[in-house]
Parts: structure tokens; sequence; C-alpha cells
């Protein structure tokens, strides 16, 4: 019964997830708006990333003042409620290269592949418009770890010239029935940073954008 109660949950979340696909329904004073893909419209290919366990997903910013600004991606590292580390993923303006500093466009589109690897390690690749790039993350022995979105599930406002909470890769939460939820974590709102205490998680990414 145990394995039944998991089994419903997280396909009750995954259902949700695919009904928010490129939706750009949430919080935005300041004109930039976000749509989020999932996985592949593909039948086949999303079989193939869920039987790999892996997560990927498609983001696409768009807004007037988006033409002319820098992008910075960052990460938190949370163990036991606790930030470890806070470091940058890509910085634009950190490339060397002037034409690549500031988007030269409204539009902006990243992707995000990611997996946890049988030496528990979660390989992550950032895909940007003219180069990707690789990161390696420690954690705990789980396959349990799922990528999601803040922006489609919290509702969280994102806008210009300020840092706003982006992505999550999180564990989900153990019910007292003993099932496991990814939602309910998800969309519980802007107090992420405190997951960890919260929902008894032993460990999370939290990743931060900035445009400016």
């Amino acid at each position: 019964m145990k394995r039944i109660l998991i089994i419903t949950v997280a396909l009750t979340c995954f259902s949700a997830s695919l009904a928010q696909q490129k939706q750009a329904d949430f919080k935005t004073v300041s004109g930039l708006k976000m749509e989020t893909e999932y996985a592949s419209d593909i039948e086949e290919v999303s079989d193939i990333l869920s039987f790999e366990g892996i997560d990927y997903m498609r983001l696409k910013f768009s807004g007037e003042q988006l033409k002319g600004k820098s992008y910075r991606l960052s990460v938190k590292e949370i163990w036991d409620g606790k930030i470890v580390s806070d470091t940058a993923v890509m910085d634009s303006r950190s490339i060397g290269v002037k034409q690549f500093e500031t988007l030269s466009d409204t539009v902006f589109k990243m992707k995000v592949i990611s997996k946890h690897t049988e030496d528990n390690k979660l390989k992550m690749t950032f895909k940007f418009p003219r180069f990707s790039v690789n990161k390696t993350y420690e954690a705990i022995d789980s396959e349990n770890y799922s990528l999601r979105n803040l922006g489609d599930e919290s509702n969280l406002e994102i806008s210009y010239n300020k840092s706003f909470y982006l992505l999550a890769y999180i564990l989900p939460y153990e019910r007292e029935d003993g099932s496991l939820s990814w939602c309910d974590v998800g969309t519980s709102g802007n107090d992420i940073e405190n997951w960890g205490e919260k929902f008894g998680i032993k460990h999370y990414l939290l990743f931060e954008m900035k445009f400016e």
C-alpha cells in the first residue's frame, strides 16, 4: 500500500507539471514573462527521459527591457536547513566576450538538463544561446530528486534588476502516511530557504536569476 501511495502522489504531481507546460501566467509587474516546457513533445523521448531519471526543462524569457541586460544565475546549496554555499553558475558579464555580456534581443532562451548519478552527484547542464555550462553538486543517496520551476509552482514574482527564485532541485516531503510529495514543497510559497527545516528535507539546490 505504501508503494501505491508514493506512485499516486508522484503521478499527480507530474500531471500538474504537464498541465503547466508553456504556461506564463504568474506574478509579473515589470512586463517580464516566462514560459516553461517540460520533457518533450515526443512521447517516446519523454518515456526515455523518465526511465533514465533525467529532468529536461526549456525556459523562455521575454520582455522589452531584456535587450541590453546582463544575466546571472546563482545557486545556493542547502543542507539540513543551512545554506552552505552561494555560488554563480553563470554571470554573462564575466564571459570575457563583449558581445555576449548583454542580451541583444527581447527574448532569452535556456535549457536545463539534470540527473542524479550513481556516485551520488547531481549532474546538471545549463544550455544558453551560444554556449553551455556543466555543473556537478554533492547529493544524498536518493533517486527522488526533482527539478522544479518555482515561478510556475509557487506563483512567484519575476522582475528586472533584482534576484528572483527560478528553480529548485529538491527531495520530496514524506507525509505521515508514508507517501512522498514534491508538490507540497514546490507550491509552499516564498519561504524557500527554510524548506529544509519546514519539510525535513536533508538537501536541495535553490537557483536564483537576475537580469540587470
